[in-house]
């Protein structure tokens, strides 16, 4: 095979790959969103096949072929179709190992698990749940022998959504966060804590449905390419630059709830579509890892969206929209309130302190489940444990326990440690932004420009042409957690008046 046919293979592939990302997510899209109730069977038959079929073309022995000429003429290659090259070699290497009937059965209980899940959590049913979470952990463990045998199970899951993570690393920097946050929010949790009433008056759906149009246009989200619908758990889906759709839920006696799931979800959507175009339908295209991408989706909730000036920028709007609810609220009450450092049951209603000790117990909840320490049946038991353990809450019932979350349901199991590494590497971000950029001069205005563009510069153009440390290294230096810790001892110092 000659070179140049080598390469059109290799765009072929790469398209072909896209249509049926692009078919699996579309039908995921609908099941969570608008889909009938009880559809779910009909979509498990149509994801299996496209998964098997996906599979068939990716381990293709012909596709090794064409991989092994562009790797021996790597000379001969752009930097980009080196890249390429070798992040289809990854895959090609991994999907090889796994045997399709195994590949089709698997995207299959993930269909039927998130349709089994969503009941589970409606109805506080986890024994409901667990067959399918046994067969979830069961799949995973196995599959992380093809990832990559020579790791540890769960470094290998890890390495699916944070590559270069590890369980060593991780355990050190958890350890590091504890430690300099936990006596924080107990010192916290003797103070007088701000007053949020005001956010858990009724706030009609329609109303907040506008006043999410509107913190779209403050990110700048295009919408004839970035749409927003409603789902039972929130999430960014990425078919290529020019086409993302975020989703939200509306509770009525909760309008920060919304209202900070579409900046995050906004901060996921911003970085696919500002990666360079000309990477679409290529692997090179969306983000870097999960722990980045969400580094940019917590960067836009926390970081900016709940700063001071950016409350004072859009607080008019609110009041425009919630005049009844928010009359007699000023901004700095409203700052306070959305900053409020609480240990609470729900991760993604978390105040930016607390968090990362949910992320700690799926954590270590994962680990134990992969290494055969915890069977599934006794998860809720740990689960509650834990939370009581690390935030000092009482879990009453499974639904705002362990069923809380969508992820295992996805099969996603390795992916909550980027939540925390994502804020850990958004901390860094800033630091580095305010030394080019006037952050909150331009922040205070509503004009976010100035940050989406350093932000696009030093990370979103690149999608994935760089590994996640080394993007992290040309951004911010090397990678360290204390900067995070410093920014959250300083600003929930200022906010209790430590």
């Amino acid at each position: 095979m000659e070179m140049k046919q080598a390469l059109e293979q290799l765009e072929q592939l790469q398209k072909k790959l896209y249509a049926y990302t692009a078919a699996q997510s579309s039908l995921y899209l609908d099941g969570v969103t608008v889909a009938p109730r009880d559809t779910a069977a009909g979509r498990g038959v149509a994801l299996g096949i496209l998964a098997g079929e996906q599979h068939k073309i990716l381990s293709d022995p012909q596709v090794g072929e064409m991989l092994s000429v562009l790797s021996q003429a790597q000379e001969q290659l752009t930097p980009e179709q080196r890249r390429q090259v070798e992040l289809m070699g990854r895959e090609y290497e991994k999907l090889s190992r796994i045997p399709a009937q195994e590949y089709m059965e698997y995207a299959m209980l993930v269909n039927e698990a998130s349709d089994v899940w969503h009941q589970a959590k409606e109805t506080n049913d986890f024994p409901l749940f667990a067959p399918l979470l046994e067969k979830l952990v069961e799949y995973n463990r196995r599959f992380a022998g093809y990832y990559d045998p020579n790791k540890a199970p769960y470094d290998a899951l890890l390495n699916e959504y944070e590559r270069g993570a590890n369980m060593e690393q991780l355990d050190q920097f958890f350890a590091a966060v504890r430690d300099k946050l936990v006596p924080l929010i107990h010192a916290i949790g003797e103070k007088e804590q701000p007053d949020v009433s005001f956010l858990h008056r009724h706030y009609p759906v329609e109303d907040q449905r506008k006043f999410s149009d509107y913190l779209m246009e403050v990110l700048d989200l295009d919408r004839a390419h970035c749409t927003i619908g409603e789902t039972e758990h929130p999430f960014t889906l990425g078919f290529n630059s020019r086409d993302l759709r975020i989703t939200t839920h509306y509770l009525e006696d909760d309008v920060a709830s919304s209202m900070y799931s579409v900046i995050h979800e906004g901060g996921h959507a911003r970085y696919e579509l500002d990666v360079n175009p000309a990477y679409d339908y290529t692997c090179l295209s969306g983000g870097s890892s999960m722990g980045v991408h969400e580094s940019q989706s917590r960067f836009y909730e926390n970081l900016i969206g709940r700063s001071l000036p950016f409350v004072q920028a859009i607080f008019p709007k609110m009041q425009e929209l919630f005049p009844q609810q928010l009359g007699d609220v000023t901004a700095e009450q409203m700052y306070r309130a959305v900053n409020r450092a609480q240990p609470s049951l729900i991760r993604t209603e978390a105040d930016e302190l607390t968090y990362c000790l949910h992320v700690m117990v799926r954590y270590e909840m994962e680990k134990q489940l992969i290494g055969g320490t915890l069977e599934v049946k006794d998860v809720p038991q740990v689960w509650n444990r834990l939370y009581k353990e690390y935030l000092g809450v009482d879990v009453p019932d499974d639904t705002h326990g362990c069923l809380q979350d969508s992820h295992w349901s996805g099969g996603m199991i390795g992916y909550f440690p980027s939540y925390a590494l994502g804020s850990a590497y958004g901390a860094q971000m800033l630091r580095n932004m305010e030394k080019d950029v006037d952050v909150w001069g331009s922040v205070a205005r509503g004009d976010l420009a100035p940050v989406t563009a350093w932000l696009t510069d030093k990370i979103h153009r690149h999608g994935c042409m760089l590994e996640p440390a080394q993007l992290i290294q040309a951004a911010c230096g090397d990678f360290d957690p204390t900067v995070y810790t410093d920014y959250l001892t300083e600003k929930y110092t200022k906010l209790y008046n430590l």
